[in-house]
């Protein structure tokens, strides 16, 4: 098999970065930065004693206690997956389509990189079937898969796995000896936590699971690096944990104190924090499901949003009408609505989609851009998608996609 290559396609440095908020930041957390910005140390490699101790909380409050021993943290989540990638060794598996980040650091080292088929269900998690398939057609030809990385909340395709559907494709990496990253960057995003299952893969195989979650997906401003990374149980983390620690220390990756002092306390999750969180989930989720009604209603089609802060939407069924724009793939596609809706419009090939597939991710961050008084109104506002600079926002993004289902029914051929 040949691994992924996008070159000349997808350029790392042109990479979609996550998806932000959009909102302004808490004032609490400003305040607790702003009170630390006198210190000139930065925070020790992996992480000082009170912020591995805040993240060990966190976890703990997730059913999966942890001990500061087996907890590391960095400056943001790309830091870790490069540490625990070249740690780790071997080639890399990843479902397709996932987290634009997650492959150009496996590329960095040398590793190949293989995408693998995700189930009907949802994205994030591999096909087990598939991953067997792939895994087995990779060491026929030489290969060495040894890592797989998987996300139960997604970024890109916004949809949690079913606790059914994760745990067969865990028992086909158990049986092929797979260790697991799992990023759990948006798992504080799920939009309905009554109506959706969310289990982490460490609860199910707590002694070949290493957690990594990116505090910009729920806790902290994208411009904040943070990240912390939870590791097996017992003796099947130890030695993983030292050989990550000594690549953070060989790359200089340390967080910087104001932001370490932040992250601790919004780990802590006090009730300031985790008001934030929650009003932002509830915002996010009717901006998301205002993006997919938009898109549906045009004759696209996207699996309904159920975490973060986008929407995956596939537009071939409009190539028609896209075609006589000169789109043709999805690189063209990003180009073209980028121009059409006034923001980002990252093509499913940036996440190790088809180029050939016209799939896109939008965010709905750019969707509440305005003065700081109208983004912190969205927080308070027990209307948000009336007000009218989200209002016009909404209403533009929905004109463009109705054009475009117009332009491809003018444009079919007669039955």
């Amino acid at each position: 098999m040949r691994p992924t290559d996008l070159e000349g396609h997808g350029p790392v440095r042109y990479g979609p970065p996550l998806p932000g908020d959009g909102l302004p930041v808490l004032p609490e957390l400003a305040a607790v930065l702003a009170a630390a910005a006198g210190r000139a140390e930065s925070e020790l490699i992996g992480g000082g004693d009170g912020l591995l101790a805040a993240a060990c909380g966190y976890w703990g409050r997730r059913g999966l206690p942890t001990e500061p021993e087996r907890a590391v943290a960095a400056p943001g989540a790309p830091a870790l997956l490069l540490a625990l990638t070249a740690a780790i060794g071997g080639d890399v598996l990843v479902p397709r389509p996932c987290a634009a980040w997650w492959a150009p650091y496996a590329r960095l080292l040398g590793r190949p990189v293989f995408h693998v088929a995700t189930p009907a269900e949802c994205g994030g998690v591999p096909d087990p079937y598939a991953l067997l398939e792939t895994v087995r057609r990779v060491r026929a030809e030489g290969g060495d898969p040894r890592l797989l990385v998987l996300s139960v909340a997604d970024d890109p395709t916004a949809t949690v796995a079913p606790p059914e559907v994760l745990h067969e494709t865990l028992e086909a990496a158990t049986e092929e000896g797979l260790h697991l990253v799992s990023d759990e960057t948006w798992r504080d995003t799920v939009h309905a936590v009554h109506d959706t299952v969310l289990v982490s893969p460490a609860e199910m195989l707590p002694e070949q699971v290493t957690v990594v979650t990116d505090l910009s997906g729920a806790h902290l401003p994208p411009g904040w690096p943070a990240a912390v990374a939870r590791f097996p149980t017992a003796d099947a983390g130890n030695g993983l944990h030292a050989r990550v620690l000594d690549v953070l220390t060989a790359l200089g990756a340390r967080i910087a104190g104001p932001v370490a002092h932040a992250a601790q306390y919004a780990l802590e999750e006090p009730e300031p924090v985790t008001a934030r969180v929650g009003a932002t989930v509830r915002l996010h989720a009717r901006v998301a499901a205002a993006v997919h009604a938009a898109a549906v209603g045009a004759g696209a089609v996207a699996r309904p949003p159920q975490a973060g802060r986008h929407v995956y939407v596939d537009l071939g069924p409009l190539r028609a009408g896209l075609s006589a724009h000169g789109v043709g793939d999805a690189q063209d596609l990003e180009d073209f609505l980028a121009e059409r809706l006034g923001m980002p419009a990252p093509g499913g090939h940036r996440f190790g989609d088809d180029l050939g597939a016209l799939r896109v991710r939008l965010s709905t961050g750019p969707l509440l851009a305005g003065t700081d008084e109208e983004r912190a109104e969205c927080i308070t506002s027990p209307s948000p998608l009336e007000l009218p600079h989200v209002h016009r926002a909404l209403i533009h993004l929905k004109s463009v996609f109705d054009d475009l289902r117009d332009e491809a029914q003018r444009w079919e051929p007669p039955r």
